[in-house]
């Protein structure tokens, strides 16, 4: 069954838009396969359609010669002759050719035939004497000797020659393009193709390279993410991510002055078509992932060079062993075939009328074959010359401004190398999709343009302090709108991957507190002016150290700086990576992280440093010796810092007026006594500790006006303890105090007392001494009576008595003239049984709003 040459042909089909990825050398030997395929296909042709040879005996054996039938008549033998030439198969007419080998005397005899017959014929039919020499065969035997010494006398390179040539050119065409057909690279190709048709043609591609070609990158280089004052390892950032941040935007035709504020983009040159930039968006994300699953194998690059490797051996295979056989191919042949028996001859000399074809043929597909060969010589130069398995952006980032285009490497830049046979404008136009600086440009303009100056206000709302608020969260970037709102107080930006603060930055002349969560900031010159002399409280919460920008440490006119994240001991260091000598206005510093260690660099805030503010995740601190230094502390908070005591470095800040050494691991506090020597010390927070008992030192803290102790396992209360004159806040709760000492009525300036969740039974009268008391909190313990003594207290506005055993109230509850029912915390039937004047007392804070508004 035959097949057309397009069937062979598909063979090498390889679908168009693949044709990028074919340099020169292989769409060149594609053709020469295609011819070399059309050279076997007509090689095949001819040969099943008259590929035949004819054969005539040798009249050389003696027995054969002489026994020869004498009546054969000349007729019959002319007859012969020409039956034998009309089948392929022409008589020897020559009769010395064929007998020059015998002996004389059967020379003679064969001469004398001969002449008999010859005389005979032109008697009976008056012709021409023929020449030639009489056989026994006929035209059968001629048949059968003619298929008998075609396969038995006729090389094989003669009779296979054009299937030879068939299979060679198909191997050669599959090892062309086996590797976009291998399930494990064809589906990266695919995608890589498919990817890159779509940059090219991309509108955002043509709007960044157009926009591009018109920057001026003198004025590039003057914008900058710092100022000029910023110290050497800033100006280094600002040289780094400046680039990126800078770059991008000459290509919204953006030009900034460090004098002046930037001016408004024409809409035109920022307005994308939503359905191209939701497309372009999409690109990035795809050539990202398909960046991060080719670049880490070589498979293509190893595939392309074995299957060349192979064409190049299989080259030097077929020209080595086809030039052997081209000398072999004759147009005669003998013949020996062991048929004596049937035809009564034993050799035969033989004529192969494709001979001469299939030698030019040959010869033809050798010189192909040739060609072929120094194409894949080329391409393995090609291939071995140059480290394909990197590819560099250098020069496209010379001729644009996305400085930040990444070299690639392994498949990926193999992949690009083979573009850039096909055309180089392709890896150009594909490099703007590896940028970050064109990704965020892009980002930004679908940005401004969705958020517009009207959703945004929308957003403001009023905080607790009665600050007008923003709060963004999880947007691509900060919206130019954001910068209209020149009111604005208070600025939260919640994981935005990219923040640039313009000069636009400084029509916000209300902003004083910003907040930037997991938000990396860079900010432009006039920007950074602005911030710095306006800013007054900054909230930084991040993953990586990295993350902090380093021009915070630069805003002189701070007053509060918080740092949320990672701080670990290696990290330290990088805390005062900016120095903090700058912020020379700083008042409170807010560390909310896992230190071991004091940074060092935090004793430059000592001068001016009023709050610190240590909230650890449960790493021990362990180095507290900076704090000697910082005598101007007046707020000191430790918490979660697995302490066991209190820190002696906390006895020389002889300014502190309040100290919170909540959830640490404080067992004793005999410590306490050192106290005496801060004199300002007012407040003590050692609750959520493992504190067992209060030294009877306390007492000498005499400054102390509030007390925390909750949390803890106290089981007693020391006297001393009550008589601290100052004290105006005692909280107890949550421990196991069974007995409340009859001194706590010595507290005469007592407002707040919280001992709930004791093991209280009984109340002793003389705390209804303490008639400052505002709040008392009694719930959970175990009372069974509350004393009618309580109705001293005429100034309590908060009484927790809820969880207790108490069958009653005291009916002297309505003396208490402050307390209302919604501060009264008890069971309700418990104050149901109260008379309805005490009920109607307590419960008329409703009636009171309502009574005075009339």
């Amino acid at each position: 069954m035959m097949f057309t040459l397009a069937e062979v042909a598909s063979l090498n089909d390889i679908q168009p838009t693949y044709r990028i990825l074919k340099p020169w050398w292989d769409v060149f030997m594609d053709y020469l396969g295609l011819v070399m395929l059309m050279l076997a296909i007509f090689a095949m042709t001819m040969q099943i359609t008259k590929d035949q040879v004819a054969c005539l005996p040798y009249l050389e054996d003696p027995e054969v010669a002489s026994g020869a039938n004498p009546n054969l008549f000349p007729a019959q033998t002319t007859q012969a002759a020409a039956t034998s030439t009309s089948s392929g198969n022409p008589m020897v007419t020559s009769i010395p050719k064929v007998t020059k080998d015998l002996p004389d005397e059967v020379v003679s005899e064969i001469h004398t035939t001969h002449h008999h017959t010859a005389v005979l014929a032109e008697k009976h039919f008056n012709q021409p004497q023929p020449t030639g020499l009489k056989t026994n065969l006929d035209f059968q035997q001629y048949v059968f000797i003619n298929q008998m010494c075609y396969h038995v006398a006729l090389p094989w390179y003669s009779k296979y020659f054009p299937y030879l040539t068939l299979i060679h050119t198909l191997v050669l065409m599959v090892s062309s393009n086996f590797w976009f057909k291998y399930p494990k690279t064809s589906s990266k190709i695919e995608h890589f193709v498919s990817i890159l048709g779509r940059c090219f043609e991309s509108p955002w591609t043509t709007k960044a390279l157009s926009e591009t070609a018109c920057e001026d990158s003198e004025e590039n280089k003057q914008r900058l993410t710092g100022t000029s004052s910023v110290p050497k390892q800033v100006s280094l950032e600002g040289k780094e991510e400046g680039t990126n941040a800078n770059s991008s935007t000459p290509m919204l035709g953006v030009k900034v002055s460090a004098d002046k504020p930037i001016a408004e983009v024409p809409s035109s040159m920022t307005i994308l078509d939503k359905k191209d930039g939701e497309q372009a968006k999409a690109l990035f994300e795809k050539v990202r992932k398909f960046r991060a699953h080719v670049e880490d194998s070589d498979f293509i690059y190893k595939l392309y060079v074995v299957q060349t490797i192979i064409k190049t051996v299989k080259f030097i295979l077929i020209l080595s062993y086809t030039s052997t056989f081209l000398a072999k191919i004759n147009f005669s042949h003998e013949c020996e075939p062991d048929i004596k028996q049937l035809t009564g001859y034993r050799k035969f000399f033989c004529t192969h009328n494709m001979a001469y074809m299939l030698n030019k043929l040959l010869i033809s597909y050798m010189a192909l074959i040739l060609i072929y060969g120094m194409a894949c010589l080329y391409s393995l130069f090609w291939v071995f010359r140059r480290p394909l398995k990197e590819y560099s952006f250098e020069k496209v980032r010379e001729e644009s401004s996305f400085s930040d285009i990444p070299d690639v490497k392994n498949d990926f830049a193999f992949l690009l190398h083979m573009v850039d046979q096909y055309d180089q404008l392709y890896s150009k136009r594909f490099g703007v999709f590896l940028s970050e600086v064109s990704e965020n440009k892009l980002r930004e303009i679908s940005l401004n343009h969705e958020w517009t100056f009207e959703k945004v206000r929308q957003l403001v709302t009023r905080n607790a302090q009665d600050q007008q608020e923003l709060h963004l969260f999880m947007l691509s970037g900060l919206p130019n709108a954001v910068f209209d709102l020149t009111d604005l107080e208070v600025l939260k930006l919640e994981l935005l991957p990219e923040v640039r603060f313009t000069a636009k930055v400084s029509q916000m002349t209300s902003l004083q507190e910003l907040h930037l969560c997991h938000c990396p900031a860079k900010v432009e010159q006039t920007g950074f002016a602005f911030l710095r002399d306006h800013l007054r409280c900054l909230h930084v919460k991040f993953t990586d150290i990295a993350e902090i920008p380093t021009w915070i440490y630069l805003l002189r006119s701070l007053r509060e700086l918080n740092l949320i994240g990672n701080l670990s001991s290696e990290n330290n260091k990088m805390i005062g990576l900016e120095s903090m000598r700058d912020l020379r206005h700083l008042k409170t510093l807010c560390l909310k992280s896992n230190l071991t260690k004091m940074p060092t660099n935090i004793t430059e805030l000592s001068p001016h440093l009023i709050r610190l503010f240590v909230h650890n995740d449960g790493t021990k601190l362990l180095v507290l010796n900076s704090l000697k230094k910082m005598t101007s502390l007046t707020e000191l908070e430790l918490y979660n810092c697995e302490l066991d005591r209190i820190p002696h470095a906390i006895f020389s800040l002889t300014n502190l007026q309040e100290l919170d050494l909540k959830s640490n691991n404080i067992r004793t506090i005999e410590e306490i006594i050192s106290f005496q020597h801060l004199k300002r010390l007012t407040c003590l927070k050692l609750w959520h500790n493992k504190i067992i008992t209060i030294p009877s030192s306390i007492s000498q803290v005499k400054s102390l006006e509030a007390l925390h102790l909750s949390h803890n396992k106290l089981e007693t209360l020391p006297p001393a303890l009550f008589s601290l004159p100052k004290l105006r806040h005692l909280d107890l709760g949550h421990n196991s105090i069974a007995v409340l000492p009859p001194d706590v009525g010595l507290l005469h300036n007592l407002q707040h007392l919280a001992i709930n969740s004791n093991k209280l039974e009984v109340l002793p009268k003389t705390l209804f001494r303490c008639t400052k008391l505002k709040v008392l909190c009694l719930g959970n313990n175990a009372l069974s009576v509350l004393p009618e003594s309580v109705g001293q207290l005429v100034q309590v506005t908060q009484l927790e008595l809820k969880g207790n055993c108490l069958d009653k109230l005291p009916v002297q509850l309505g003396n208490c003239r402050m307390l209302r029912r919604t501060g009264l915390v008890v069971e309700d039937h418990l104050f149901d049984a109260l008379p309805v004047e005490v009920k109607e007392s307590i419960s008329q804070e409703t009636s009171v709003p309502f009574t005075s508004g009339l």
